[in-house]
């Protein structure tokens, strides 16, 4: 079982039509350096399919960093497309390199394109052992004794 920090909550069910940043941002202090430390994951999870039906939508998420709220000066440490038709309940992983930034604010930027593109996503900065931890699966129908 895996601990969610609501502080860290970039996305949560955060309905997608246009390019927008995420709704939330995380303050990783003063000293920043969200990407020393821990291997930590942006993990992005589709609660409603990615629209896909004029074939033309596209979807691309950045993960941003920047010293200032307002995010005037930021830089891209990571990325990942959403592919249009993807079901909901699909996820996406974007790894925070080791040497990501020493920036104090991180947030998500959503870029949709095409026709009719909507999507609805939930977000979280995780340890990457979370991950690895909830991505396992185990037969079912057995008994312990």
């Amino acid at each position: 079982m895996a601990i969610l920090d609501a502080q860290l909550a970039y996305s949560d069910a955060q309905a997608l039509t246009a390019t927008a940043a995420s709704t939330n941002l995380v303050d990783h202090g003063i000293d920043g350096d969200f990407g020393v430390g821990v291997p930590m994951v942006c993990v992005l999870s589709l609660d409603v399919a990615a629209d896909g039906t004029t074939g033309d939508e596209t979807y691309t998420v950045d993960l941003e960093a920047d010293d200032n709220s307002s995010f005037s000066s930021a830089v891209t440490v990571g990325s990942a497309t959403i592919t249009r038709g993807d079901a909901a309940g699909t996820k996406y992983f974007i790894n925070v390199p080791p040497s990501a930034s020493t920036e104090r604010y991180s947030r998500l930027n959503f870029t949709l394109a095409g026709t009719t593109p909507t999507a609805t996503v939930t977000a979280r900065l995780v340890p990457l052992s979370f991950v690895q931890a909830s991505d396992q699966y185990y037969a079912s129908g057995f008994t312990v004794s």
